[in-house]
């Protein structure tokens, strides 16, 4: 470990702190309909687009129709994008003259964007063509962000109003995100990565010949307007296969930074958003200091273990020191440019923040290390998660939490003065538990069926920690709508001199897609009714009985609730994999 290394995760968790009462207040403004800086611009624009949709800006709605509206939403994003993707041959702005991938391919991307997932089975720049990109993948990184945070926002109104079924308006709260919250960040975010270096072009593939006459082919592209949106939204698929890895989309040691601050900044501001908008900004903050609390943890753990090595290493004599740092730790894997906390500091930061982005190989860390990004989604992608989706997935544990303790203590559950009934926990349970039973039947059937073992890669094989690992984080991945991967596991194969015509692997295609649609959707019904369901309590007064939600006591029983949860859940997978891995000399 070094004194840099540290610095830099110093900085960002400090220039994540300062910024989240900002970003937090003004989302706060804009959801309360007050004027904010850029309502001179943007309102005659919001205006016209209530107007196109036929909608009343002033008109709520409760939580079925708020719910009813979300669903038509994305299965037209879903259709939308679908079509795209099918119809690439005949696209403009296609240079390399592209055609479509197989159905199934096309139905695992479209269900993967739409549900803020991200999950690729193919590589960006041998697939799509600049418009797939842009008018697909890239439209559905905003839509699919901007309906989380508006689903965060409407569970917001439940725990916040008094008396009334009325959770807001799906499609003001979706266009408000577009307009005041993504679009601005985007901006602001893509000028800074193009000034860093990343590609912003409809230009053809570069072909160059090398030094030992090798000819090679360079990617163009729209990189940097998608670059922005992708790490802001939670949708964090690459426009390269590398992802963040490749220095056109992230080309300098600023750029990696920035990238690391966007995917955490919307879903670390929502927290303060919603302190807000209860009228309790202490709560916002008992949120925030609990999702950064395990943050911090795993930045901790995940950092000592790459520069420690891993065991195969230390059997070979390749010892390093974890503070001195001596031999560099474990580099395999990771751009040589971030070093290892650059690459640390990533992979815990795309899998808590449920971006799933990457600047280094996740299955290239260590046991140990590679415990943490698994185990950040093993918590229910509540570390932060995705914009708006981390909120309401933390949201549904509280109330569990809160239900748990006032058992314990022997005081009628409330939260926020709200009285948390059998109803209540019934859905939090629904929503919370909903995405670990999925993760675990797919990965069963997956790990011992022929059908499914076929998605694994022969390099780790069926019987290995690193094939056992691969499978499972596929699956949880896709169900909690994160998009990283452990690599190896296969749902596509692109054409080559061996393999005439490319072709998919039809149950991880499908199963994939299904699993990330009911993983997103399923939780979102859940905590729409249950905010819906609170809605209508009146608030009770606070008295001596009263257990507080916004002390540090309460944060610490926050956070080991969360932990107890993931570790019941998930124990036995761990030790089956990644901590297998790490008490092992053997090369997986």
């Amino acid at each position: 470990m070094t004194v840099a290394g540290w610095a830099q995760i110093a900085a960002l968790i400090l220039v994540l702190t300062g910024l989240t009462p900002l970003l937090g207040g003004y989302m706060a403004r804009v959801y309360q309909g007050q004027r904010v800086a850029l309502s001179s611009v943007l309102r005659p624009i919001e205006y016209s687009l209530y107007r196109l949709l036929r909608v009343s800006h002033e008109e709520e709605q409760d939580w079925k129709a708020y719910a009813r509206s979300v669903l038509i939403f994305s299965a037209a994003g879903w259709i939308v994008l679908y079509v795209v993707l099918r119809t690439q041959a005949g696209h403009p702005f296609n240079p390399q003259d592209f055609h479509a991938g197989p159905w199934n391919l096309s139905f695992n991307t479209a269900s993967s964007f739409v549900s803020n997932t991200s999950w690729q089975y193919y590589g960006g720049e041998t697939t799509l063509s600049y418009f797939s990109q842009m008018a697909g993948i890239t439209v559905a990184s905003f839509t699919s962000g901007a309906v989380g945070i508006a689903v965060a926002i409407a569970v917001t109104r439940g725990l916040a109003r008094r008396g009334t079924e009325l959770l807001g308006n799906f499609w003001v709260d979706m266009i408000r995100s577009l307009l005041y919250v993504l679009a601005p960040l985007s901006v602001i975010a893509g000028l800074l990565l193009v000034s860093q270096g990343a590609l912003q072009n409809l230009s053809h593939y570069l072909t160059v010949q090398g030094s030992t006459g090798l000819t090679q082919q360079i990617g163009m592209g729209p990189v940097g307007s998608q670059e922005s949106i992708k790490l802001l939204s939670g949708d964090g698929g690459g426009f390269f296969n590398t992802n963040s890895a490749m220095p056109f989309e992230n080309p300098s040691g600023f750029s990696n930074f920035v990238e690391l601050l966007l995917m955490l900044l919307v879903p670390a501001a929502l927290t303060y958003t919603f302190g807000r908008m209860v009228g309790r900004r202490r709560q916002g903050w008992a949120l925030y200091a609990a999702m950064l609390i395990m943050f911090v943890g795993g930045i901790v753990v995940v950092y000592a273990a790459e520069v420690h090595g891993t065991p195969a290493q230390h059997a070979a004599g390749l010892h390093t020191h974890v503070f001195s740092g001596s031999t560099g730790g474990n580099l395999e894997g990771k751009e040589q440019r971030f070093g290892v906390a650059g690459s640390a500091l990533f992979a815990a930061s795309g899998t808590a923040s449920g971006d799933g982005a990457v600047d280094s190989a996740l299955e290239s860390l260590t046991g140990l290390g590679s415990t943490v990004p698994m185990a950040n989604i093993m918590s229910g992608e509540v570390i932060f998660g995705g914009p708006g989706s981390g909120l309401y997935g933390m949201l549904l544990l509280v109330v569990v939490a809160v239900f748990i303790a006032g058992l314990m203590v022997g005081r009628t559950p409330e939260f926020l003065g709200k009285q948390i009934q059998m109803r209540e926990v019934k859905l939090a349970i629904v929503g919370a538990l909903f995405v670990p039973a999925a993760v675990l039947a797919l990965s069963a059937f997956a790990l011992v069926s022929h059908t499914g073992t076929q998605s694994i890669s022969t390099a780790a094989g069926t019987g290995t920690p690193q094939g056992f690992s691969e499978s499972v984080y596929a699956y949880l991945s896709q169900a909690s709508n994160n998009g990283s991967a452990f690599a190896g596991y296969t749902g596509y194969v692109q054409p080559n001199p061996g393999n005439v015509g490319a072709h998919g692997i039809t149950f991880a295609d499908i199963a994939g897609g299904l699993v990330m649609t009911f993983g997103r959707f399923v939780p979102i019904l859940a905590v729409l009714a249950l905010a819906g369901s609170l809605g209508t309590r009146r608030v009770a007064p606070t008295g001596p009985g009263t257990m507080r939600t916004d002390t540090p006591t309460f944060v610490i029983f926050l956070v080991s609730f969360v932990i107890i949860v993931a570790v019941l859940t998930f124990l036995v997978v761990l030790f089956e994999g990644p901590l297998a891995q790490a008490l092992s000399s053997h090369l997986y």
